[in-house]
């Protein structure tokens, strides 16, 4: 194992070395948009930007939006207005900054969306993420593996707790978890007590983790009083996640049911430990902050820049060239691997 580790560590400093090497223009600004600092992920993940652009020589304008589509379209445009060469935007809602990039443009400053689609404009130069129809397809996989449903007659009882309307990546994640889940709904293996499956009505506005809770503790009040079980409850996400096992802890009597989520949050981490969420995904925020230096560094050199997928992300105006990093799950088997072996936690943030 500890040769494995020394293995990955010098691999990945050659990364880092090559990523480096590619003689970046010094000097050069680069703004970047984060939406909140309310969720963790967001905070490390500008950390990890702001890291390694300036390591790469480059001078970073961080700026975090506090989930307020208006502070982030103004902090967008001051970032343009104060020499931004490259932006690089994690929207708080994907259709609400067309002003800003509409500026970009006539600036001629490329626009890399980050993580969430920047729908309704041409302005958006490229689209950094993970591939967010497989986050759902691991999700929904991960609860057909667990139910044995290929064997067990069933029913199990689900519920479905999906992300923010507004961002355009919730659609993706729902839809890839339901795709693989619709044949067992269909054969009546899997039944939904509430009622409640299409994205409309299974939302969480802005991934609120109170929003999660409220819903939660409604759908258990009205079909789970009498001691029903809930088997499964899919969740797009940690925060979202958190919220339903809130509502678990204080209005639910029966037997702990099957929990996904998605960015291995602390303490959601915390709760995989102790059996209260099966998994999460994890999305290495390290491997995407990485991919993007090296995309700015490639705009900014006039370089070709490294694309996986020129098909699939059309955002009602174009089809934004992306890059798309490959997310994978954590649960109690193998958290220690993927997130403290791997540097991304310490033991100690997980006691």
């Amino acid at each position: 194992m500890k040769n494995m580790m020394k293995l990955a560590l010098i691999a990945a400093m050659a990364a880092a070395l090559a990523v480096s090497s590619t003689a970046f223009a010094e000097g050069e600004k680069i703004g970047v948009s984060m939406p909140t600092k309310d969720l963790q992920r967001w905070n490390q993940d500008g950390a990890n930007m702001e890291a390694e652009l300036q390591a790469a020589g480059f001078e970073v304008d961080l700026q975090y939006a506090s989930n307020d589509v208006q502070t982030q379209l103004s902090q967008v445009e001051n970032m343009i207005a104060a020499g931004a060469d490259v932006l690089v935007i994690a929207a708080i809602e994907g259709s609400s900054l067309g002003e800003a990039l509409d500026m970009a443009a006539e600036n001629e400053i490329p626009v890399i969306a980050y993580d969430r689609l920047l729908m309704e404009s041409d302005a958006v130069s490229y689209y950094a993420t993970f591939d967010n129809y497989m986050v759902g397809t691991v999700q929904g996989t991960y609860i057909v593996e667990a139910l044995d449903l290929e064997n067990a007659e069933g029913p199990f009882n689900l519920e479905v707790t999906a992300g923010d309307p507004g961002d355009n990546n919730a659609k993706y994640f729902y839809q890839g978890a339901i795709d693989v889940l619709q044949p067992y709904i269909d054969a009546g293996k899997l039944v939904i007590p509430s009622g409640q499956l299409a994205f409309e009505e299974v939302a969480t506005p802005t991934w609120a983790t109170e929003t999660a809770q409220t819903r939660a503790e409604n759908i258990l009040s009205s079909n789970y009083a009498d001691g029903t079980n809930v088997d499964v409850w899919l969740c797009s996400n940690d925060s979202t996640a958190l919220g339903v096992e809130n509502a678990l802890d204080a209005n639910y009597s029966g037997t702990y049911p099957i929990i996904t989520g998605q960015d291995c949050d602390i303490q959601n981490t915390k709760n995989m430990i102790a059996g209260k969420q099966a998994m999460s995904v994890f999305k290495d925020t390290r491997t995407l902050a990485s991919q993007v230096v090296k995309m700015v560094g490639q705009i900014v050199n006039g370089e070709e820049v490294d694309v996986n997928d020129t098909e699939t992300y059309n955002n009602n105006a174009i089809v934004v060239p992306s890059y798309l990093c490959e997310p994978v799950f954590a649960d109690v088997n193998n958290y220690k691997e993927l997130l403290i072996d791997s540097g991304y936690y310490t033991e100690d943030q997980l006691q």
